[in-house]
């Protein structure tokens, strides 16, 4: 199963998302060991004491293995910390793969991981969009997001990691209860998946399947960054499909940000992304405050194409595309 996933990664520009952890030092050396070529990049955030020796570890790997390896550091609020972490990792990311002209991102998510957000947004109420959030493979807006490991239990991981004498480093941070993501994982998702691995595999392909066949998205044009969906009148369907976009454009969409998605028609998610539903179609962009010529408003009001959406087509210069 591993190696051919693996294979979707040969002869491709890759780039590895690095932590020096268990995850991502073996997928390290299943790469190296499947002859995939892919280089590094790491953020060390500063907020444990090995951090510094993670990244000195990334970098000595790189080195001995003739890698490219990219690090940042910087030091974030402890308020909404794991949420901003992710901001920056992403965003880090992307300007590499920008920068470098990667084709996939590559990130050392597993078979535990991909349980743990099953349960975690079972817990919250969720439908099928929402509880298979961790696929194989997303299309992002100019790479490709891929988990190799998507179904490898950990277990198998740390085996390999052990019996290769591969160093690791453990981030202390996991075992910490607080955490709500750590005590799905520490006292639900890693027993459960210690006594039905198989059925739990099993269950994720079909519900896959039948993900696929329920769900349609229906994009009407794409310029750029720009979306137009077709409005199904099904909350439900068009929450699934902005859900979808938004996450193509970097962002994961909370349950309260849904929630008045569907009470004020027009938001600007977290100051970044612009969602406007119409009577007939959905606008989906970046969210850009500029100042436009009366003429481009006028044409844009003629268009029916809601204001939040028109500072990125008047930056793009693209209105006559639409």
């Amino acid at each position: 199963m591993l190696e051919k996933s693996l294979e979707h990664l040969r002869d491709k520009n890759n780039l590895l998302a690095f932590s020096a952890g268990v995850d991502s030092s073996a997928l390290f050396f299943l790469l190296l060991k499947n002859e995939i070529d892919f280089d590094i990049a790491i953020v060390d955030y500063g907020k444990r004491a090995n951090s510094s020796d993670e990244v000195a570890y990334a970098k000595e790997l790189a080195k001995t293995h003739n890698k490219k390896c990219f690090s940042k550091t910087i030091h974030l609020e402890d308020k909404n910390f794991e949420h901003s972490a992710r901001e920056v990792r992403y965003s880090f990311f992307e300007e590499i793969i920008r920068d470098e002209n990667y084709e996939n991102l590559l990130t050392a998510h597993q078979l535990n991981d991909r349980l743990e957000w099953f349960l975690m947004q079972f817990t919250k109420g969720a439908g099928v969009v929402e509880l298979l959030g961790f696929e194989f493979f997303e299309k992002r807006d100019n790479y490709n997001l891929i988990r190799p490991l998507i179904d490898t239990p950990k277990q198998k991981l740390l085996d390999f990691l052990k019996n290769n004498s591969i160093r690791y480093f453990e981030d202390e941070s996991n075992s910490d209860l607080k955490y709500r993501r750590n005590r799905f994982r520490l006292e639900f998702s890693n027993s459960l998946l210690k006594d039905y691995e198989k059925g739990i595999i099993k269950s994720f392909e079909y519900l896959k399947e039948d993900k696929n066949q329920l769900f349609q998205l229906h994009i009407i044009k794409q310029i750029d960054e720009l979306y137009i969906l077709k409005n199904s009148n099904s909350d439900i369907e068009n929450l699934r499909a902005i859900d979808k976009i938004v996450k193509k454009l970097g962002y994961i969409i909370s349950s309260k940000q849904r929630s008045e998605i569907l009470r004020q028609k027009e938001i600007v998610i977290a100051s970044k992304i612009a969602v406007c539903i119409s009577d007939k179609e959905i606008f989906i962009s970046p969210y850009l405050k500029l100042i436009m010529s009366k003429e481009f408003k006028e044409k844009a009001r003629v268009l029916k194409i809601p204001p939040k959406i028109r500072g990125y087509i008047w930056h793009k210069n693209i209105l006559n595309q639409i």
